[in-house]
């Protein structure tokens, strides 16, 4: 049972392919379990488009009661706690919380609330919902996650999603590597490898935005330093093998991590990632309805 999904160990194998096996069939016409007794609030403390936007629209089609939150015009601004913020919405009978938080981790802070919590995402920590939507999206394209050779590339000291994909793709038998500055290398994951050296042999290509909201200082490099080593060139992308994905969580920056022209490339999947994270996100909002018999 998932009373929440905080991290991506709160879910087995099992469930995370149940979950990407119920995305694709809400995906491919599947009519979702509608529920307009369930009220469900977005608490997005960091900038948010993806994510947040379309966590509505999964929330719209599963017919749950979307409760308008705003943290610029909320009690955290007269120094309410974020516990007290949620305590205060249970109590007013909202049955789910979605949250996105720049502290590590702050869901440990809510352990005393009674209601579910999906997270979309904690600072530097993890991103189950971003991790999960691009299962579902190789697991689309390839049919299989064991055996796939996955190469992430850029800001991975500052990643949630590096560090959920790294742990979640490998525990299903894919081949994890990096490729970074070395200012932004995390020892703690898996092998950091040459971006040239790996390119004609990987299956997925996933780019990593650089985060300067997270840096203490200025980068070191420009623009055209870093898409010099460590963007997606036109000469990279020809190098891949021919059903070779490219991925990238987005925000894009352009010119930086990937040419413009390539953002929609033939082999680029980055706006289908888009798309199968409200699907993923209706498939996740309906399992933890549904466990906890809401």
């Amino acid at each position: 049972m998932l009373k929440n999904i905080v991290k991506m160990d709160n879910l087995t194998n099992d469930e995370v392919y149940s979950l990407v096996k119920r995305g694709l069939e809400l995906k491919n016409g599947e009519k979702p379990i509608l529920r307009n007794d369930i009220y469900v609030a977005n608490l997005f403390f960091e900038n948010s488009t993806r994510t947040k936007h379309s966590f509505e629209i999964a929330e719209h089609k599963l017919g749950l009661n979307v409760i308008n939150f705003e943290t610029s015009t909320s009690s955290i601004n007269k120094g309410e706690s974020l516990y007290d913020t949620c305590k205060t919405l249970e109590s007013l009978g909202c049955n789910l919380l979605v949250i996105r938080h720049s502290e590590n981790e702050y869901y440990n802070r809510l352990k005393n609330l009674s209601i579910p919590i999906i997270s979309g995402g904690d600072g530097s920590g993890e991103h189950p919902s971003q991790c999960l939507l691009d299962i579902m999206t190789i697991y689309e394209h390839f049919g299989i996650i064991e055996g796939l050779s996955v190469l992430i590339v850029g800001d991975i000291k500052n990643s949630r999603v590096a560090r959920s994909n790294y742990n979640m793709l490998t525990r299903l038998g894919a081949n994890v590597r990096f490729s970074c500055p070395d200012i932004f290398r995390d020892d703690t994951l898996g092998e950091v490898v040459d971006f040239d050296e790996v390119i004609d042999e990987i299956d997925v290509c996933m780019l990593l935005r650089v985060q300067h909201e997270r840096h203490e200082g200025d980068i070191e490099f420009s623009k055209e330093e870093y898409n010099k080593n460590y963007g997606l060139s036109v000469e990279r992308y020809n190098k891949l093998k021919e059903n070779a994905i490219v991925m990238h969580p987005a925000p894009i920056n352009r010119g930086v991590e990937i040419i413009d022209e390539l953002v929609e490339a033939e082999q680029s999947l980055i706006f289908k990632q888009m798309t199968n994270g409200m699907y993923m996100r209706q498939a996740m909002l309906e399992k933890v309805i549904s466990d906890n018999k809401l």
